[in-house]
């Protein structure tokens, strides 16, 4: 077998960065935001404690109006992309739309 002139460590290399990236978080925040953003687990999924409260005082106060929020979020969470979801919202840490 010939390995044109490269070490197993640049075939394995190479290998590893033709794999799309992929978030973990992206799928399951947008079914949360989407199917039970009433209750603000998408934010509390992510990490953000404060914004899930005021979520839920939101949705107490408005009668659940305001879980129209969380369920635009759940949208646009999945049409970005993996790598601007984490960017945005795991690394980034931006807590609202």
């Amino acid at each position: 077998m010939e390995n044109y002139g490269y070490t197993k460590t640049e075939n394995t290399q190479n290998t590893q960065s033709n794999i799309p990236y992929r978030s973990e978080k992206k799928i399951p925040a947008a079914l949360l935001g989407i199917l039970v953003g009433w209750l603000a687990l998408n934010k509390f999924y992510l990490g953000y404690t404060k914004e899930g409260i005021i979520q839920l005082v939101l949705n107490i106060v408005t009668l659940g109006a305001a879980s129209i929020i969380p369920f635009i979020e759940g949208i646009l969470y999945l049409f970005m992309s993996d790598k601007q979801f984490d960017d945005t919202y795991v690394y980034g840490r931006k807590g609202w739309l």
